[in-house]
């Protein structure tokens, strides 16, 4: 199943990477911004629930369809592409199996566990 999932969030990655291409922007603006949404991070310095919260906000993916969508409908470019990067980093992150946050621990997702904790069970 989780091979499954991967090829699912590459092919999304893919249809990013294709939606950026019709934009108006320099190639490298897409690999620039690819790792924005990880500034979300910063709400695990305050504790972990409100960093879940933000992190699971910013890396939701009805978010960047909705700011995508939006965008497309007012023509403001800039929209658009915050759409297809949130997207975009989304699908990168589950292909590599970071998923949505648990508000017990960084490394526990929706997808299993990440990092050290994957060895070790959650205390």
């Amino acid at each position: 199943m989780k091979n499954l999932i991967k090829l699912e969030e590459a092919g999304q990655f893919l249809a990013s990477i294709i939606l950026f291409s019709r934009l108006d922007y320099v190639w490298w603006i897409f690999p620039a911004a690819l790792l924005l949404p990880d500034l979300s991070m910063l709400g695990y310095l305050i504790n972990p629930k409100v960093g879940a919260w933000i992190y699971n906000f910013f890396h939701h993916k009805l978010l960047a369809i909705i700011v995508l969508v939006v965008g497309w409908l007012i023509y403001e470019p800039i929209f658009i592409l915050t759409g297809i990067i949130l997207f975009a980093h989304s699908s990168m992150d589950r292909m590599f199996g970071y998923g949505l946050k648990f508000t017990d621990n960084f490394h526990h997702t929706h997808l299993g566990l990440i990092g050290k904790d994957q060895q070790n069970k959650i205390n």
